[in-house]
Formats: structure tokens, sequence, C-alpha cells
């Protein structure tokens, strides 16, 4: 078989159209998508609305509730009397509260009313 020319595939410029993006120091981001600066706001209790989902990770059940616009130390107090009060664990990722196995919404909903968050239930 007969070679033929070999393919020149070298790129002398990109260009002005190309930007390179900065990197964040503090997430490691691009500074276009850098998530320190975006802060949540944080709502009143009243004003939270709450979706509660069930699933399923690793064959285990998940009940997810959620989006909480909160500081973060009363996120954790919060979290810490849920999970004590349900007797199972849980965490708290992203502003949604994960509790490991499936809670009814009652159970999580009267807990919920006690920290004085009454939520308008979205499902």
């Amino acid at each position: 078989m007969a070679r033929g020319k070999k393919l020149d595939l070298s790129f002398d410029s990109f260009g002005d159209g190309w930007e390179v993006d900065d990197l964040c120091p503090k997430c490691g981001e691009n500074r276009s998508e850098c998530i320190c600066n975006n802060k949540k706001k944080i709502l009143t209790p009243a004003e939270h609305r709450l979706v509660f989902k069930r699933e399923k990770r690793r064959g285990k059940p998940v009940t997810l509730v959620g989006e909480f616009f909160i500081d973060k130390d009363e996120s954790k107090s919060l979290l810490k009397s849920i999970k004590k009060s349900l007797g199972s664990g849980g965490t708290f990722k992203d502003g949604w509260m994960e509790l490991q196995g499936e809670k009814a919404v009652v159970v999580v909903f009267n807990n919920l009313c006690q920290h004085r968050i009454i939520p308008k239930i979205v499902s």
C-alpha cells in the first residue's frame, strides 16, 4: 500500500475569540462559575416553601426536605434535634436536609413546627 501525506494538525493561534478564565482561589472554579460570591438570601421561617421527596440511594430509602434558607448554625441545630426525635441519621447539604429512611411527612412537619418553621408544603 502506498502511504499518503501525513495529516498536519498544527494550530498557529486561537485568535481573539478565545479567552482564558481565571480560577477562583477559594473554590477552584472558573471565575464565571464561582460559587463563593453567590450568598443565599436568608428567609424568615414563615417564608419557606419546602418540598418533601423520597429517593432510593444504593437501594436504601432517603427522605429529602428542602430547600432551606437559614444560617449554618441554625441548620445544624435544627437537623440535630430532628435526627434525635426521629431516631435516624441524616445530613444537611446545599440547603437540603437528607434523612435516612422513609420518614412520614407529618412527623417531619411536626418537628419543623416545633422550631417555628411553618412550611408551605409543595410536593
